[in-house]
């Protein structure tokens, strides 16, 4: 293993990105690879936040809504504009994934310009489909099919198309899946659903900062996206809801918001629709958990996310030889595409222990925190903005020395509610 160290060490150093590490928050002697479920923390942020709490907040108070806070919003929604290639006012950012996508496939269910007809499959995330599944109990008229693959790998996408062509309609898919990191065609299966009359709305909550995305070159129309992930936004800040300028004049958000008021501060009794993306406003903008989420941006355009996604791949790839040469023999299976192009920015590992091995990893001097997801997977997240090859090289090195010591067998098998 000393050889792989070694070859990790020679990739950081001619790593382009290698400069950005230093600009989050790293604990000492612990390596973090949870990037599926929570960013780091940039050191940026730290004062944006306390400028907000002590100044907007603490003294100037309610004139901050003018002054600042109001404009926070669609300053934050413009940065997300840039870095997804979309054009002015077409991203607005402030409620959850699950609340914008129930936004959005309502409205688009109510336009009838499509068949009410839904169509996901079973490598989404499961929030998206109890969104799906609720739509289609309140309305009866909806229908829907959830297609199930053999696999929990990858998609037929053969298949998609097939059931796209036959039974056309609203289409929602995770670009990059929760648990395997199967990366969808998103341009082909775009043009695909333009072909039959159908839309596509895509997740991007496993895939934004970690994938490059070109809302233009891929033909995208609406997509939604948490920003607490690659973003590294913080805990549970706000998600974004995209939508093409020419499909938002002809949708209407299904809730009548006071932020979706064309006039809000005139609080008139009757509800006249905001124009353009704001009116998929709905209550008042969460600021703290806004403030954060601009820095995080900054640094993934400052980093440039084609460049982003070069690493990941390399990252990837190294990390899969070393899955190859050290765990396989342990009883471990890799459980995400093998092909770089097909795959996202995480790996998923399984094993019968994968819940103790993922415990005992954060525990002794150094301290290796991944992302367990039940009933068996261990996914290995890469963010390239503060992860290194080095960082990859150690974690299988415990890995092995954990399973090979049986140390696992020091921990419970009962798991919290939280993992």
């Amino acid at each position: 293993m000393n050889t792989e160290i070694k070859l990790s060490q020679e990739f950081d150093k001619k790593d382009p990105l290698r400069k950005f590490k230093k600009e989050f928050i790293t604990n000492n002697n612990e390596i973090y690879l949870d990037g599926n479920s929570l960013g780091k923390l940039p050191k940026k942020s730290i004062n944006k936040v306390k400028k907000v709490l002590e100044k907007q907040w603490g003294v100037n108070l309610i004139r901050s809504w003018n002054d600042y806070w109001l404009n926070m919003v669609y300053k934050t929604s413009s940065k997300l504009e840039k870095l997804f290639n979309a054009s002015n006012n077409e991203i607005i950012i402030g409620e959850s994934t699950s609340v914008y996508l129930y936004q959005i496939l309502s409205s688009l269910l109510n336009s009838k310009k499509y068949n009410p007809h839904f169509i996901s499959d079973n490598l989404n995330f499961p929030s998206d489909l109890y969104i799906i599944n609720g739509i289609c109990d309140s309305i009866n008229s909806s229908s829907k099919t959830i297609i199930n693959y053999k696999s929990e790998i990858e998609a037929n996408i053969q298949l998609l198309k097939q059931t796209i062509k036959d039974k056309p309609g609203i289409v929602t898919l995770s670009l990059v899946t929760f648990k395997s990191s199967w990366i969808y065609p998103m341009k082909e299966l775009n043009e695909w659903a333009l072909k039959y009359n159908s839309i596509i709305v895509w997740d991007l909550s496993h895939a934004a900062g970690a994938v490059h995305i070109d809302f233009k070159k891929s033909k995208t129309l609406t997509a939604v996206g948490c920003t607490y992930k690659f973003l590294n936004g913080g805990p549970g800040s706000p998600a974004y809801l995209y939508i093409k300028e020419g499909l938002i004049k002809n949708i209407k958000n299904p809730i009548s918001g006071w932020f979706g008021h064309s006039n809000p501060f005139s609080f008139l009794n009757k509800f006249n629709q905001a124009k353009g993306i704001k009116k998929f406003s709905n209550g008042t903008p969460s600021i703290l958990s806004i403030t954060p989420i601009e820095t995080g941006i900054d640094l993934i355009l400052k980093a440039n996310t084609k460049i982003i996604e070069a690493k990941s791949k390399k990252q990837s790839e190294f990390l899969k030889s070393l899955i190859h040469k050290f765990l396989i023999p342990l009883d471990f299976k890799i459980e995400s595409p093998i092909n770089p192009l097909n795959r996202g920015s995480h790996i998923s590992i399984s094993h019968p222990e994968s819940w103790r091995i993922c415990k005992s990893l954060q525990n002794g001097p150094l301290k290796i925190i991944l992302d367990y997801r039940p009933p068996k997977y261990i996914r290995i997240g890469i963010s390239p903005l503060y992860t290194s090859f080095e960082d990859l090289a150690k974690t299988v090195l415990k890995i092995t020395n954990i399973v090979n010591k049986k140390e696992y067998l020091n921990y419970s098998k009962e798991k919290p509610r939280i993992t």
